[in-house]
């Protein structure tokens, strides 16, 4: 019975996932389709969307959604990801998020301009840890090269040395 419960809701969480990702697009294009003409202010769900800044509501929804769609799309994506180098998604990830914060702050004249310097910051932790697995997995799996092995037979040739020395004197 409890079985039945979790493969039920893994497909129901799975149906949402396969959901939003088709809806993605209409939900990107949705801005253009919203009724902002001559509104200074859009409340929906008791939330309340200004131009803040970008001069009409709907070039305010074009740029959140161009950050929060790929941004979304991005997350479950990495979270979905069973290769060896899904970490590096977090690049991107990293990216769309600290441009998703740029577009939300007041100043619109600094979108997108300082960013790289913090994704600079993300991807010097993200690349060496995703090259340190792929030199693991190449090394073990590719050349066939297992250092755990390596260093038992090194151990073991080392004691085989031992002992032919304390023969020998």
């Amino acid at each position: 019975m409890r079985e039945k419960k979790t493969v039920k809701r893994k497909l129901i969480i799975e149906g949402l996932v396969a959901l939003l990702i088709a809806l993605s697009p209409i939900i990107f294009y949705s801005y253009k389709y919203m009724p902002f003409d001559n509104v200074d202010s859009w409340s929906i769900l008791g939330m309340e969307f200004t131009d803040n800044g970008y001069g009409e509501i709907a070039m305010a929804f074009y740029f959140y959604l161009s950050k929060i769609i790929p941004l979304s799309l991005l997350i479950i994506w990495f979270s979905t990801c069973k290769h060896w180098w899904y970490h590096v998604i977090l690049i991107p990830i990293s990216m769309y998020a600290f441009q998703l914060y740029s577009v939300f702050s007041e100043d619109i004249n600094s979108i997108d301009e300082n960013e790289i310097l913090y994704l600079l910051a993300v991807s010097m932790v993200v690349i060496p840890i995703v090259y340190f697995i792929r030199v693991k997995l190449v090394d073990k799996y590719v050349h066939g090269i297992d250092l755990e092995a390596m260093e038992a037979e090194l151990t073991a040739l080392k004691k085989k040395q031992a002992a032919n020395l304390k023969t020998r004197k």
